[in-house]
């Protein structure tokens, strides 16, 4: 990523920050430039004693929250770390110019 985007990035993230909710902040702290999907996320959050246990409805309702406020999209699927199921792989979007 270039200097120019990591910039444009960071100053889209400052602008929409204190807009968001308190676990939403969490979530997009957490998923910072990465992709993750819910259950990564979640198990990211119990770590750090953040959230009390694991609850993919502490994540999964703020991610669509934040994907229809524009900020977050999927990406893509892959295994759960939890299940055999597939999961959405989750990323922050790019700031439209």
């Amino acid at each position: 990523m270039d200097a120019i985007t990591r910039q444009t990035r960071k100053a889209s993230y400052d602008a929409v920050l204190p807009k968001v909710k308190e676990r939403s902040r969490l979530i997009l702290e957490t998923l910072g430039d990465r992709k993750m999907t819910v259950s990564e996320i979640t198990d990211e959050l119990v770590a750090a004693h953040r959230i009390p246990y694991y609850n993919r409805n502490y994540v999964a309702p703020r991610l669509s929250e934040l994907k229809d406020m524009g900020i977050v999209e999927t990406c893509g699927r892959k295994k759960s770390t939890r299940s055999t199921a597939t999961e959405a792989v989750w990323r922050r979007k790019e700031p439209q110019s």
